[in-house]
Formats: C-alpha cells, sequence, structure tokens
C-alpha cells in the first residue's frame, strides 16, 4: 500500500472543493463556460438522428471484449507525469468553467486532472441532443495555486475522472453529488453527508491476485432545465473482462442511484464481485487494539447488513482483525446488502474536521433475480485509518466463463439514517471482555469470551416495560453458549443482552444472537465472528 494512499488524496480533494464551493453557485451560473454546440448540416438536420445511449456502450463494449486486452496507456507529458502529492493536491477545477449549465438545470460538471496516483486517462463526452461530443482538455479549466498550470498541454489529454454538482444542501450553492475517479470507483452523497466509503464498477478476486477493472470512457447526458435525475454511461475493461454501465443518479436526502451492467467475460474469473463496496474499518467500540489515539472511534462504516430471500435481517459489525479474514453469507436470491455506518454521534468519534459521523452507508438492493450466490465481507488489517480495508460484494455461484454475457441491475441508496430499512430492532452496539462480574474472583478459563449487544428501536421500548417477556436466542457454530442474560437498557430505550462463550482454542466460529417474544423475532440477527486465543 502506498505510503500516501488513494483514499488521502480523494480526502484533500473533498477538502478543497469544501473551500471553493461558495463560488460555485445558482447565481453565478449564467457565466460558466458551455462547450460549443454541434451545429448539424442541412441535410443532417432533415434527417432522423440516430440519439446516442446505452445501447451504443454495450455494442462497443461486446465490440471491445472480442479483441486482446490492451493495457498501454499513453505517456504523460513530464509536467503531469512528475507531480507530487502537494502540486496535484493543489489543482483545482475552476467553478465558473463548469459544463451542463447550457439547459439552465441543476447539474454542474468538473473535471479530475490527470496526475501523481491518477495516470491513466480517460475520455469525458458530454451527449447533446443525443450526440456525444468529447470534452477537450485545456489548461485554463484548473487553477493550480502557487504554481503555473503548464499552458502547452494538448486538447486529447485527457482527464483522471469527473464530479458533477447539484444543490443538494442549499438551493444556491452547487454541491458535490457524485464522483468517478480511479480505477471504476465511484462516490456520491445524500443531503448533510460527508465523503467515506465507495462504490466500484466490478472487483475481480478481491483479496487474492486482485485484477482491477478501469472505466476507459463515460457519456453524460446533458439534463433538462427540470431534470430530476442525471444519466451517466461508462464503458469498463480489464484483461477478463468488458463491460458497460448506465448510472441514473436520483439526488435527495437519501440520493439513489440505479445502476444496470452488461458484463462481457474475456477469461474465466474464479470470483466475480458484482456491486463491490469498499470502506474503511480502523477502531471501534467493539475492536480497540490501537488505543494511542485521542479519538475513541475511526471508521466510515460499522456493520454490514443482509436481507436474505428468507426475509431474515443479519447485522455483522466490522473488524479490524489481525489477519485478513472472509466472512459468506449463502443465499438462493439476495435482497438487499450494504456497509452502513449505524453509530451517527459525534461524542464517540470526536473528530472536528472529518466528522465520521457524517458518512453515508450504501444499501444495494437487486432488481430482479441474481440467483444463488453469496455476499462476501472481506476484512484486511490496518494500522492507521488512510487505507480502505473493507469490501462487500455479491459472488454468483455459477463462476462466469469465457464468452458469457451477464446483465445485473440493482438500485444503491446513500442512507443517512438506517433505522427505516426494516422494522426489527437492531443491534447498534457490541462490546466484549472477560467472562466474568467486575471484581469477582470467578477464573476466567482459556478460550471462553463475554460478548454484550445493545438491541434499540422498533417496539423494544414497548417490550421494556415487561422484560420478562423478552428472551435471548443465542449460539455458536462450534463450542458452547455457556451463559446468557438479558437486561434492560434505559438509555437507548431497549436491551443489553449478555452472550458468555467456551471455544476451542485455535478455532474461529460465528455467535448469533436476536431478541424474540415467544415465537416472535423482535430484532434482527446478531452475527460475530471470534478466534479463541
Amino acid at each position: 500500500m502506498s505510503p500516501i494512499s488513494r483514499r488521502r488524496i480523494l480526502a484533500s480533494l473533498a477538502a478543497s472543493l469544501a473551500s471553493t464551493a461558495a463560488a460555485s453557485t445558482l447565481s453565478g451560473s449564467s457565466a460558466l463556460a458551455q462547450m460549443p454546440p454541434v451545429r448539424p448540416t442541412l441535410e443532417e438536420d432533415s434527417a432522423p438522428k440516430a440519439q446516442f445511449g446505452y445501447e451504443d456502450v454495450v455494442r462497443r463494449a461486446r465490440e471491445l471484449s472480442a479483441v486482446a486486452f490492451d493495457d498501454h496507456a499513453p505517456a504523460l507529458p513530464d509536467s503531469v507525469a512528475n507531480l507530487d502529492f502537494d502540486a496535484y493536491r493543489n489543482i483545482r477545477f475552476k467553478p465558473e468553467k463548469a459544463l451542463l449549465g447550457s439547459t439552465g438545470g441543476s447539474y454542474r460538471m468538473q473535471m479530475f486532472h490527470l496526475g501523481f496516483l491518477f495516470k491513466r486517462p480517460v475520455t469525458v463526452n458530454v451527449i447533446r441532443d443525443g450526440v456525444p461530443t468529447p470534452v477537450p482538455y485545456s489548461a485554463q479549466l484548473f487553477d493550480a495555486g502557487p504554481k503555473a498550470m503548464d499552458k502547452n498541454l494538448p486538447v486529447n489529454l485527457g482527464f483522471a475522472g469527473f464530479r458533477l454538482h447539484y444543490p443538494l444542501n442549499d438551493p444556491h450553492v452547487f454541491d458535490e453529488l457524485i464522483s468517478f475517479l480511479g480505477a471504476s470507483y465511484f462516490r456520491f452523497l445524500g443531503r448533510d453527508q460527508q465523503y467515506g466509503l465507495s462504490a466500484r464498477g466490478l472487483a475481480i478476486n478481491a483479496g487474492g491476485e486482485e485484477e482491477f477493472p478501469f472505466f476507459r470512457e463515460f457519456w453524460i447526458e446533458n439534463p433538462s432545465s427540470d431534470a430530476e435525475r442525471v444519466g451517466v454511461f461508462a464503458l469498463l475493461d480489464s484483461p477478463s473482462v468488458t463491460g458497460a454501465f448506465q448510472f441514473y443518479i436520483y439526488p435527495s436526502k437519501e440520493t439513489v442511484m440505479d445502476v444496470t451492467a452488461t458484463l462481457f467475460m474475456r477469461k474465466p474469473v474464479v470470483q466475480l464481485g458484482i456491486a463491490p463496496l469498499t470502506s474503511m474499518f480502523f477502531v471501534g467500540e467493539n475492536d480497540r487494539r490501537f488505543l494511542d489515539e485521542f479519538r475513541p472511534e475511526l471508521h466510515d462504516s460499522d456493520g454490514l447488513l443482509v436481507h436474505s430471500s428468507a426475509g431474515e435481517w443479519i447485522w455483522r459489525p466490522l473488524r479490524n482483525p489481525s489477519e485478513q479474514t472472509r466472512s459468506s453469507f449463502v443465499d438462493k436470491s439476495i435482497r438487499g446488502f450494504g456497509l452502513l455506518q449505524r453509530d451517527r454521534n459525534f461524542e464517540h468519534y470526536q473528530d472536528i474536521d472529518l466528522h465520521y459521523e457524517l458518512r453515508p452507508g450504501y444499501w444495494v438492493e437487486p432488481v430482479g433475480d441474481w440467483g444463488p450466490g453469496r455476499v462476501e465481507l472481506l476484512e484486511i488489517p490496518t494500522n492507521d485509518e488512510t487505507n480502505d480495508n473493507i469490501v462487500a460484494f455479491w459472488v454468483p455461484d455459477q463462476a462466469p466463463q469465457a464468452g458469457q454475457t451477464l446483465v445485473y441491475r440493482y438500485r444503491i441508496k446513500a442512507i443517512g439514517d438506517a433505522e427505516s430499512l426494516h422494522a426489527g430492532g437492531r443491534a447498534i452496539n457490541t462490546y466484549q471482555g472477560k467472562p466474568k462480574a467486575a471484581g469477582s474472583g470467578e477464573e476466567v478459563l482459556p478460550g471462553t469470551r463475554r460478548f454484550l449487544i445493545d438491541f434499540a428501536g422498533n417496539d423494544l421500548a414497548y417490550y421494556a416495560l415487561d422484560p420478562a417477556r423478552v428472551t435471548i436466542d443465542a449460539s455458536v457454530s462450534k463450542g458452547q453458549v455457556v451463559r446468557t442474560f438479558l437486561a434492560k437498557n434505559p438509555k437507548i430505550d431497549g436491551f443489553r443482552a449478555g452472550i458468555d462463550v467456551a471455544v476451542p482454542l485455535g478455532e474461529t466460529v460465528d455467535i448469533r444472537a436476536f431478541l424474540r417474544a415467544g415465537e416472535r423475532a423482535l430484532t434482527e440477527t446478531w452475527i460475530y465472528p471470534w478466534k479463541a486465543q
């Protein structure tokens, strides 16, 4: 992992954006530079026009899959290739040069400059009146800060990516809505959210000999003046697969993206990750291995939520493990999954700059039946908060073979308050410690551990008035549950459940628990892996 990671670059770009946001206002939209219109000839004007659309990208992806993968990226001019971290983060797109404003609508587009970690050019097109036109590079689009831009760079230099802006939080300010930068990564926001986790177009063999597909070209529809959505098409490429992606973005309090991915397999792939999400978990209340830090918790997401075909809701708290681990959630037709940030309490983070409590969660819902497979959760050890070490994605049961065409449709929502996802009680805190009372002389045996889970929400406040009606249903995949106990927790209008387990040394087990009243399940199922040492 590079000492200066992609994550740190994105944080710097977000900070630079915030410092210039005031300049990008609706009141100044009339000054926004626009691309010159394409002027048809008289013959062209009278003939029916072919409208460029997603089918054209699908055709290009199919044709691209029939030829050998070309990993060649054009050499960048020295003034761009040699940009260091500080020089690169000082390059900012000039808000007054933003694109997409010709219709008087609510969307604007800014470009990311090439350089530093982002050295593969992408072509960005704007579709106006059904005709795609590449955005030409110009040094005049950027402000390089104290260092002057090289004015002699070619118009076909390309860009590292782009971002779209929209008056998301203030009707008078164009806030960043979504960005596409690096490989097949993209991030988007809802109202009152700050960037944290990322989504990707595709993950191939994540956690092993990973292959990183990348977007070669984008097409952005120029929205009408009253458009409620903006459309983005993308062409993906890699040694094993090509793909055509369609993204429709609907800005709102919890912004929604409708995604269609058409994939053409060049080669067999052992593990194809659909709708991958990438996040960071360094320190949480359930994992305190790193304590030399004034901030109590550091994470973009604190858990994986899964909605099974059987209707069960499963909550899996995230960890920063000492070694790379995988957890799989097998299902015949998954209903949804996502990485969420449930903890919204500033006091638990104490970071006045990064505001981890404002990070969105991303919730993925398949459109149609994805068939049998599994949600895979990959947790990678990290020694600091600058590395993305959490990945979640769907893996189909049947590994794709060369020549296959696969189509996946799904919706991703930028979740703020995740309480609306399901009606059951939620696991909001997880703690662990020695299985004995404070001050007790009870012997702690090897392979034993106590887990405490706080459940809150839905009907739990009602049942807290008569705790005797509630029981904890707990199990362990190997070993035994030594004892359980349940106490009313008035601080959360819910319950604190305790589970003591005994596990053979060296074994890794899954511990499961939920609350019930008679035959009725009151909460989601909490699952936590633990290795007895």
